[in-house]
């Protein structure tokens, strides 16, 4: 009886090693850095290394686009005030006579470009509808 339970012990012990063996085996190529997983992990780690840095880069151009952005659009609304400013200010200038001489034929003529200081004229003036459009009741 103990011969037969020491050649079962020694059966199991041999198909045990030879269990063994085989995974070590399969264990290897698995891991294997070029053809098995391994080498698959190491080329998605690397990627993944690059893809962080280029989204670092794209974060930053896009900060820097946003922020041009937003100096370009508050710089065109206070032009667009200016100019709106510069339009209502043109319908309260009075429409002249077709009989101004122009400027080819009154070369030595200077219109000065500012006022004097001591006219107490107002710069802006405002015209009621009724004698911007000549009708008068």
């Amino acid at each position: 009886m103990d011969l037969i339970a020491d050649i079962l012990l020694v059966a199991g012990a041999i198909g045990a090693g030879m269990y063994c063996f085989v995974l070590g085996k399969r264990l290897n190529r698995f891991n294997d850095l070029e053809k098995g997983v391994g080498g698959a992990v190491a080329v998605l780690s690397a990627q993944v290394d690059d893809l962080t840095r280029t989204l670092a880069a794209a974060q930053q151009t896009a900060a820097t686009s946003a922020q041009t952005l937003t100096d370009l659009t508050k710089r065109a609304e206070d032009m667009s005030r200016r100019l709106e400013l510069q339009m209502a200010s043109l319908h309260d200038i009075p429409a002249e006579q077709s009989n101004v001489p122009t400027a080819a034929a009154t070369p030595a003529q200077h219109v000065p470009a500012v006022p004097p200081s001591g006219s107490a004229a107002p710069m802006f003036a405002r015209r009621s509808q009724a004698s911007a459009t000549g009708d008068t009741a």
